[in-house]
């Protein structure tokens, strides 16, 4: 590897980072109010969860410059297609990151379970590995999932559902369905950033034959879909609220900017418009789970 840590940085894309964390919060913050909290689980989880985010980005870097996906692309430049950072060098990156990351995984699964829970360490492991599979799949490899528009699914569960009622799961070991109401809402907002990096890409996306749901429905479509899954998230995240008799005032926070968001979209004609957008999403989406968090465990009576 080059002695310039920079360009790994750069690769590791810091500013993914913070909605990857989202649902371990909202997920954390539930169980804390459930009565059940471990600073070492909360602690491992977020490194682990930043560990495949890292991954995630190492192979989508690997995986579309290896193809010629990223020669073009609009937006922050990708090292590999830049030739800053070789492909042989980013392929063994994301075999250490995959090391790394499954080792916190062991760690953070023994700290939740213990010798005890052999049934959930497994069924943990076992989904550890497909969430770095699923890292490493979304464009590398020639049945890359993102390359025929099953990205969205994926980050819906793995961003949501597996994200959200996984966390909770590893301080209480059971599942309160209540949950798939924020999971799904974070699963949601989670889609319309990648809803957001796919509008920005759809025209390089074409030329390289990446079939993603937003080259395959069009940009006009994706607008509306786009809008439909920031407003189903923060119906449901409403509705979660109520149903467990808590304020729902950070949701109502966070609409402010999501609603402005959705009018800018409805306006936008060139591409790089929707690039900016990202961040406030992403952003939206981790500050609603860190409000969720401060108004379910900090100031719980407000």
């Amino acid at each position: 590897m080059k002695n310039n840590i920079k360009p790994w940085i750069q690769a590791a894309r810091l500013r993914t980072l913070p909605l990857s964390v989202s649902g371990i919060i909202v997920g954390s913050a539930y169980a804390y109010y459930q009565g059940h909290s471990d600073w070492r689980i909360v602690v491992l989880a977020l490194l682990t969860t930043l560990g495949l985010q890292v991954l995630s980005n190492y192979a989508n870097d690997y995986g579309d410059g290896v193809k010629g996906t990223d020669a073009n692309r609009i937006g922050e430049k990708r090292l590999v297609a830049a030739g800053i950072i070789s492909a042989e060098q980013m392929k063994r990156a994301v075999i250490i990151t995959v090391l790394i990351t499954f080792l916190m995984s062991l760690g953070l699964i023994y700290t939740a379970f213990g010798k005890e829970n052999f049934i959930f360490s497994l069924i943990f492991i076992l989904l550890g590995i497909g969430s770095i599979g699923a890292a490493i799949k979304y464009t590398v490899g020639k049945g890359a999932y993102g390359y025929s528009g099953f990205g969205d699914l994926f980050v819906f569960v793995f961003f949501g559902w597996v994200s959200v009622i996984g966390s909770n799961f590893l301080f209480t070991h059971f599942i309160d369905w209540k949950l798939f109401l924020p999971a799904s809402a974070i699963g949601l907002l989670s889609v319309a950033v990648l809803n957001l990096n796919n509008m920005r890409d759809i025209e390089n996306d074409k030329i390289a034959g990446k079939n993603t749901l937003v080259v395959k429905m069009g940009l006009n479509w994706a607008k509306k879909y786009q809008e439909a899954c920031i407003s189903i998230a923060s119906i449901m995240f409403i509705v979660f609220c109520l149903m467990i008799k808590v304020t729902a005032i950070p949701v109502i926070i966070i609409n402010i900017p999501l609603i402005m968001h959705m009018g800018k979209i409805k306006k936008s004609e060139k591409y790089e418009d929707f690039d900016p957008e990202l961040k406030k999403v992403a952003l939206s989406t981790f500050a609603l789970s860190i409000l969720f968090w401060l108004f379910l465990c900090i100031i719980p009576d407000f």
